[in-house]
């Protein structure tokens, strides 16, 4: 009987770990096939697309807006010490620009976000009066960044509380949002920081690129303005 008991257990344990194991592989399958898909809702938004893996499995998309190149790429950041795990989606306009140094403007800068070199930047600006309070910057020369009466009318962005990032450089533009936490009753109970089931809403991401775009126009436009001025 003892033996009997002995494999029925056995059998029981055995049953259950295929199980998990199945479930295992299929939470699998659908975390890589959600984040491949995590950008096809905003396709429409572009043109001449190409689509490539970012990190962690999440898609990458780049192509191009009102004529312009644009890539997209969605990162997450699970590290412990964090409120929640986040989802950030970086928003490039990677064509070069008219101006002499990068501009890093950054909300509420820990110091350890994963997506930006916004802390190894070596010079700290004195924030202007207008300024997101939040708001701290920085640059790689102080003395050549772009003047403040250049941003001042794109900082409305930042009337959204979860924008956390906007570069101007001689690269081109970037702004970063958050696009997602995890859940919290399920990170705090089962430490699941599972994110981006959910397709990137396309009405969020062609805001962000409307003002990006915005922003260069009138970056290479102050630019035109002062060259026109010196030859004048």
């Amino acid at each position: 009987m003892d033996r009997l008991i002995l494999l029925a257990l056995a059998a029981g344990l055995g049953l259950t770990f295929v199980m998990l194991a199945f479930r295992t592989i299929r939470a699998d399958r659908e975390r890589k096939a959600y984040r491949a898909s995590y950008f096809d809702a905003c396709k429409s938004l572009l043109t001449e697309r190409r689509r490539g893996e970012g990190t962690a499995g999440f898609a990458r998309l780049s192509g191009r807006y009102r004529g312009r190149l644009v890539d997209l790429q969605a990162m997450p950041d699970t590290l412990t010490f964090r409120k929640l795990p986040a989802l950030w989606v970086m928003v490039t306009l990677p064509e070069p620009l008219p101006v002499r140094a990068t501009l890093d403007l950054m909300m509420r800068p820990t110091g350890l976000e994963p997506f930006s070199n916004f802390n190894l930047l070596p010079d700290q600006i004195a924030l202007p009066a207008g300024f997101p309070e939040a708001a701290t910057i920085r640059s790689d020369d102080a003395a050549a960044i772009p003047p403040e009466a250049l941003l001042r009318p794109h900082l409305g962005m930042f009337d959204d509380p979860r924008m956390k990032e906007l570069i101007v450089s001689p690269k081109g533009l970037r702004a970063v949002f958050l696009a997602e936490e995890a859940d919290r009753t399920r990170y705090l109970v089962f430490r699941d920081a599972e994110m981006g089931a959910r397709q990137l809403d396309p009405a969020r991401l062609e805001s962000v690129l409307d003002a990006l775009a915005s922003l260069r126009e009138d970056v290479v436009k102050t630019r035109a303005s002062h060259s026109e001025s010196r030859t004048a």
